[in-house]
Order: C-alpha cells, then structure tokens, then sequence
C-alpha cells in the first residue's frame, strides 16, 4: 500500500517560511489600516513582487519561480493570517496570470507572463457581470470581429483589481447562438479606446482588495489578443477557478488560524471569576472545535493542490476546499467573537475584521451553494 504524505517539501518548508516573515514582519503590522482606509496597498504590492511571490506557482521561463502549486497555496495561507486582503491579492495574481499560461500562444506567453509574473504589471480576472454571478453563461458582454481586432461591448462587475491592473482577462460571448461553446477569452490592457472603470465598492470586509465595474463601449481589441480560439472561454475561465478555489480554501485556512491565535492568547489573559476563561470548558470546547476544523480544512486544501500538481482531475477537490474552508472561516470568527466578548465587537478587536472577511470569502469564487452543486455534480457522474 502506498504511503500517504502529510509533510511539506523542504522547498515548500521555505516558502512557508519566507511568507510567515513577510507577513508578520511587513503586512500584519499593516493590517487594520488597510481595511480601515480600503485602499490598495500599493508598497505591499511591491514588496510582493520583489519577493516574487506573484509568479510563485509558474515555469521560471516566463519569470516565475517554477514553485508548486502547494507552495503557492502554502504561501496564500500565511499572508492570509496577516490580512485576508493580502491573500487575495496574491490568488488575483494567480488567476490573471493562469488564463495566459494555459491558452495563450507563445507571443502572448512572452508577452505578458513576464510582467506579470515579476509583478511589475498586475493582473485581474474579469467574469462576472451585474446580471451574471453563479450563471456564467449568463454573461451579456459581447465581441465582434471587425478584420484584425474585436470590438467589445458590455460591462463587468465586481472585478477584484478594478482600476489597479494593468491587463485584464475579461470573457465575452463572440456567438451567443453556441451558448457555452460560444463564449471567449481576450487580453485587455488599460488604456484601451472605449475600455473605462465605474463604481467602486465599499466592501464589508477585504477591504484592501479593490472591487468595481469594467465598462467596455466599442473597445477595440486587436485580434492578437484572443485568448486560443473562439468558443474556448468558458474552458479556460473553468481551469481558471478551479485553482481560484484552492487559493481561496487557503485564505480561509488563514483566516481561521487568525481566529485561533487570536482567541487562545486572549482566553489565557482575560479573567472572569478570579480566572482565565480558558479555565472554562464552554472557552474550551471552542477553542477544539477551531482547531480541528482548521487542520481537516488544511488538508482539504493542501490535497487539492496536491492533486492539482500531479495533473489529476481536481474540480471535486477544490470545491471542497474552498466551501469547507470558508465555513471553517465563518465559525471561527463567530466563535472569536464570543470569546472576545464586548471588546471582539469593537474595531480595535482584530477578530471583528475577521468576522467581515470571512463572510466575504463566502461569496467570492462561487457561493457556497455552488461549490455544494459542483461536489454533488462530481459525485453523480
């Protein structure tokens, strides 16, 4: 019988390493102000591209670092920790970047995954649209072949990165008549003619992360640009959020591990009844359940990745990752809360910010609704 490994590479022991440094060091001392500001935290950006965290997962040919997927998800879960801001910062990384690598032609590959991948230029994902969140084909965004470019028209919403990127992956339907098959991927940069940003949001929670609308009025796009061929979108954006998913199973990994220390430190110092209150079994069967919820959510995650860098079908995998870790996030903070008592419902209490940002991540990347649709999709066929 084969053995089973639950131990990290020693490459991946380093990544986890470099990562918890960087995010002790550098971004949780920065935390609470970037989710009281809600700005993009630009000089965190940039020491994440001198780190090369960005290109972590990608082949050293395009400026990556030709790193795991494990590794990549390793290093979200520490940032995470620190701000679940940070962690999704680097999984839009992930899935700008991802599209390219995986159907893009070789001028683009060279093109664009350097930049990208040194973080030099950011990236974002554009999908979603005000009338098309679980239902992708319900998109309404459309690209016309006019000779050599596309002309685009439509709008997207709630596209992390708004603004912020410099290229954008956005998907539109190139024949509505195909449905799925008629759906594809382009290259955006900013700055294109008729390419413009609306309504940013002011988000409950991953404040740091930019949110808002892409507005594409008779944007013409050269046809170089095209992601593979016509019809090949919904394809590539599946790929795409399959490893999203992951990324975003291992913020919530984060943000629970947060909620954990959080908790634990502050039950051993405060005292009710001339005692902690981790001397009380309600505190502590709390503080158990939290634990174990967080190491089954770890391996959940970690085996998707896992999967994932063997090239075995994953889909299953990671929409359970990515729903149990974000209702292991959702419980734990709950849980936070009540340990902390009056003072976890104030602002200066982190636990209340992580509250917020897992009930954030319960929604991005698919509700869980979808992922339970997706698991049970799976287990039918």
């Amino acid at each position: 019988m084969k053995r089973m490994e639950f131990e990290l590479s020693e490459g991946e022991k380093a990544v986890q390493s470099m990562a918890r440094e960087f995010a002790e060091n550098e971004v949780l001392p920065r935390a609470a102000e970037i989710d009281r500001k809600g700005k993009f935290p630009l000089d965190i950006a940039k020491r994440m591209a001198e780190l090369k965290l960005f290109g972590l997962p990608f082949p050293e040919k395009y400026g990556g670092s030709n790193a795991s997927l494990l590794s990549y998800v390793v290093m979200v879960e520490e940032l995470s920790r620190a701000s679940a801001s940070i962690g999704c910062l680097s999984a839009v990384g992930l899935i700008s970047i991802f599209p390219i690598l995986y159907a893009g032609s070789e001028e683009q590959k060279e093109k664009y995954l350097g930049p990208l991948c040194e973080g030099s230029r950011l990236g974002a994902f554009a999908l979603t649209e005000p009338t098309a969140g679980s239902d992708p084909l319900s998109i309404e965004t459309i690209a016309v072949r006019d000779g050599d470019e596309y002309v685009l028209n439509g709008r997207k919403a709630y596209i992390t990165n708004t603004a912020v990127a410099d290229v954008y992956v956005v998907f539109a339907y190139t024949d509505k008549s195909k449905k799925s098959a008629g759906m594809s991927a382009f290259i955006v940069e900013k700055g294109a003619k008729g390419f413009s940003f609306a309504n940013i949001e002011d988000l409950l929670g991953m404040r740091g992360c930019i949110v808002g609308d892409l507005v594409f009025k008779d944007c013409q796009v050269p046809a170089e640009n095209r992601l593979g061929s016509e019809g090949d979108g919904l394809k590539i954006a599946l790929a795409t959020l399959d490893r999203d998913r992951i990324a975003m199973g291992c913020v919530g990994v984060g943000i629970a591990q947060a909620c954990l220390e959080a908790s634990r430190k502050y039950a051993q110092e405060r005292k009710q009844f001339s005692q902690p209150i981790a001397n009380f079994q309600a505190v502590q069967f709390m503080l158990a359940d939290m634990a174990m919820e967080i190491e089954a959510a770890r391996l959940l995650t970690y085996k998707a990745a896992y999967r994932a860098d063997k090239g075995d079908k994953f889909t299953k995998e990671a929409a359970m990752a990515k729903l149990y870790a974000s209702e292991v996030a959702q419980r734990a903070a709950t849980s936070a809360v009540q340990i902390h008592g009056g003072y976890g419902c104030t602002k200066k209490c982190p636990v209340e910010r992580y509250f917020r940002d897992a009930k954030v991540l319960s929604i991005v990347v698919g509700t869980s609704e979808i992922q339970r649709m997706i698991i049970a999709r799976e287990e039918l066929k």
